[in-house]
């Protein structure tokens, strides 16, 4: 969960967001909601490709994706987008809530999550989040991912076995795994929050993954959370 006051201190300053969706009158639906939430959508898409495209000229925040979309699906698109511009943060909205669908999205390098029946309060939560450079999963669709994947643990990532990281970076990636934010884990560990975030920055560098999200998938494979 973000630090509330990390949340506060990003709406001073108005998102830049666009919107990916195929379905004309809910992208214009969501669009208005999301300006009267003071998040600023500077551009729609219909597609894949074109997201990309407007993505990599506009330069949002935020993207908020969905899952299934013509020319290309989501997934993919959040992928190349990724490779191409690592600084823009991808929220998938979508109405799949399989952990397939979950996962895929999380891998492909979304650091976000939620479905089309969350309120407009949630969403617009996500989206801060999302810009704030923190995680924002359904707790419909997390806590059944997880627990699947720690039924699973111990399968291969493609990774590789070794696990390249410290005795106290696995300390903090188990507590990544398990919900808690910067803050949450200095206070547990007796750290400073920039000494966590600094650790934090090396578990991503070290696993070459974009955000905790990806970090937390990884822990409950390896059998770590």
């Amino acid at each position: 969960m973000a630090p509330r006051a990390n949340l506060e201190r990003i709406a001073e300053v108005p998102i830049r967001a666009l919107v990916v969706d195929d379905h004309d009158l809910f992208r214009r639906g969501l669009r208005e909601l999301l300006e009267e939430q003071g998040i600023r959508v500077i551009a729609e898409a219909s597609s894949g490709p074109d997201a990309i495209a407007l993505a990599l000229r506009a330069r949002p925040d935020v993207v908020v994706m969905d899952l299934n979309l013509p020319r290309q699906s989501g997934v993919d698109a959040t992928r190349e987008l990724i490779a191409a511009a690592p600084d823009v943060r991808v929220l998938m909205l979508t109405v799949a809530s399989d952990e397939r669908s979950v996962l895929d999205a999380l891998i492909a390098g979304a650091c976000g999550y939620l479905l089309k029946d969350a309120t407009i309060e949630e969403i617009a939560g996500g989206v801060r989040a999302a810009a704030a450079g923190h995680s924002f999963v359904s707790p419909r669709v997390g806590h059944h991912v997880l627990e699947r994947l720690r039924g699973q643990a111990g399968v291969d990532d493609g990774r590789g076995g070794e696990i390249p990281l410290s005795e106290r970076e696995l300390e903090i990636l188990r507590l990544v795994a398990e919900g808690c934010d910067n803050d949450d884990i200095a206070e547990r560990l007796f750290l400073s929050p920039r000494t966590v975030k600094n650790h934090v920055s090396s578990i991503l560098a070290k696993l070459q993954m974009d955000n905790r999200v990806q970090a937390a998938v990884y822990a409950v494979r390896k059998g770590i959370a």
